[in-house]
């Protein structure tokens, strides 16, 4: 084979490859077995959406599991009420990086690295509440 040869048979062999790897990612989405970006939704209307419901499509359940009793990518939120109070609980969701100087939440930094709460800063205040709410009532 000349080189020209190998280099077109290289090329055509990567595309090859890359074309199946897209096939098999695109069917694993289909069938639901990827994880969904849990960046915050802004068009969600907190009237005709139950805080359960809002958490769950803004994608919290992802990390932090389907009953929010935690996954090893998120804590379990059950009991919040023993540390935040519902406008504490507002600030951390609107921002999570700037609220991180607890002991607590270091803690759960180094549980769970390289897993970053994402901010819900583009979420209306209303909503973040109504998930605030929600969350601090949580029990086991």
């Amino acid at each position: 084979m000349t080189k020209t040869q190998i280099w077109i048979a290289s090329a055509l062999v990567l595309f090859l490859l890359l074309f199946f790897l897209e096939q098999v990612t695109q069917k694993q989405s289909e069938n639901g077995n990827d994880i969904t970006n849990p960046t915050p939704q802004t068009n969600l209307s907190s009237e005709n959406v139950s805080p359960a419901e809002l958490i769950n499509r803004l994608g919290c359940t992802n990390c932090h599991g389907t009953n929010l009793d935690g996954t090893d990518m998120g804590p379990d939120l059950h009991g919040l009420k023993q540390y935040w109070s519902r406008e504490s609980l507002v600030n951390f969701l609107r921002n999570p990086s700037a609220n991180l100087s607890s002991d607590r939440l270091k803690k759960y930094k180094e549980k769970y690295p390289g897993v970053l709460m994402p901010s819900f800063e583009n979420l209306g205040v209303k909503e973040l509440g109504r998930i605030s709410d929600y969350l601090i009532k949580l029990k086991k």
